[in-house]
């Protein structure tokens, strides 16, 4: 009985990243060039997401600092919302508007034009995040949004120079395994667009 709910998982998931292929090849390959643009050009990542979303956001930025598969020099990427006291200064502010502005207030002090927002949610509706996409847009940033099927309402406030990855599924663990996928994708692009084809081993 458990080990066939267990493989259940295992095709569930499956079934979701197959059908999301087909779907999320081209915006992943929008949000790709986006990013390679904009670092390119000295800009940088800034990346946030919530609850689980947080650690995807940690790792990513991890891995396009350091390297993903292949040694390349490190990219321009900054986790936010990840620093607890930071967060608590932020919140605790008498003009802040609580937790749902925190994440704005390090846009609106980090983010600089030509530099790109990278928001990760199952959802796409917290008002943290949307918030921190409007002040992004104010300082003539690219957003990218990773969202759940709809894109909640994130996709309301993305500008056509946005990019918008939604994973066809309601089902947040679901959601959140393509986004570990995605990420991983855009990693790859983005080491493919500065280092060429990898030599077969």
């Amino acid at each position: 009985m458990l080990e066939q709910r267990i493989q259940q998982q295992f095709f569930e998931s499956a079934d979701l990243k197959y059908q999301a292929a087909e779907v999320l090849g081209r915006p992943i390959e929008q949000a790709a060039a986006a990013l390679v643009a904009g670092l390119t050009a000295g800009g940088r990542l800034l990346v946030a997401g919530l609850g689980a979303s947080a650690s995807l956001a940690q790792l990513v930025a991890a891995e396009l600092m350091g390297c993903f598969e292949r040694e390349r020099p490190g990219l321009a990427a900054l986790a936010l919302g990840v620093d607890g006291p930071v967060l608590s200064a932020l919140a605790a502010l008498p003009s802040a508007g609580g937790f749902d502005t925190v994440l704005a207030r390090q846009v609106e002090t980090l983010g600089q034009p030509g530099d790109l927002l990278l928001l990760i949610d199952s959802v796409g509706d917290h008002p943290a995040l949307l918030a921190a996409a409007v002040a992004a847009q104010g300082k003539d940033m690219t957003v990218i949004a990773l969202t759940g099927r709809t894109g909640g309402a994130l996709r309301g406030v993305l500008s056509e120079t946005d990019v918008l990855v939604a994973v066809p599924h309601d089902r947040r663990v679901r959601v959140l395994e393509t986004h570990l996928l995605v990420l991983h994708c855009l990693c790859d692009a983005i080491d493919l667009q500065l280092l060429g084809e990898q030599d077969p081993a």
